[in-house]
């Protein structure tokens, strides 16, 4: 059954990704490019996954565990530190030069696009050498596999 929910979770949100033309660069730098072809969709994308957010949140903090676990997993760091901001500001120029993130890319895939391929291989690169950096194991095995 996880599986299947799995499955239906990635067909909803690719669906999403697809109608709301976030799989589209030109319609994402066209959303950044305040001064010139200026498309506002996206900001009401992204309004509207705020809403579903909250929402969802205010529902799933009501139980006492996730479905498939026995405990919410919650990040411990409250502080904003070097890491963070600069693995913000490097998302955000890489999505501001690409014309995609990574959530969006990987739906992008049924399109055939080399652009995609080329964005998703740099992004397994970045998160490769930032592991090679921080002397992290570049594969690491799940207890639960």
């Amino acid at each position: 059954m996880k599986l299947f929910h799995t499955f239906l979770t990635g067909l909803v949100f690719g669906t999403g990704i697809a109608i709301s033309g976030m799989m589209n660069p030109a319609k994402v730098l066209n959303f950044f490019d305040l001064a010139g072809t200026w498309d506002p969709s996206l900001a009401f994308v992204m309004g509207g996954a705020l809403v579903v957010t909250f929402i969802g949140y205010r529902l799933v903090w009501r139980r006492a565990a996730p479905l498939y676990a026995d405990r919410f997993q919650i990040p411990g760091a409250k502080h904003i530190d070097m890491k963070l901001v600069g693995g913000s500001a490097l998302f955000g120029v890489g999505w501001g030069i690409a014309g995609f993130c990574p959530g969006a890319a990987i739906p992008a895939l049924g399109t055939g696009r080399w652009e995609v391929l080329l964005f998703l291989g740099a992004v397994a690169a970045g998160l490769a050498l930032a592991r090679i950096l921080q002397g992290q194991p570049l594969i690491t095995r799940s207890a639960k596999a």
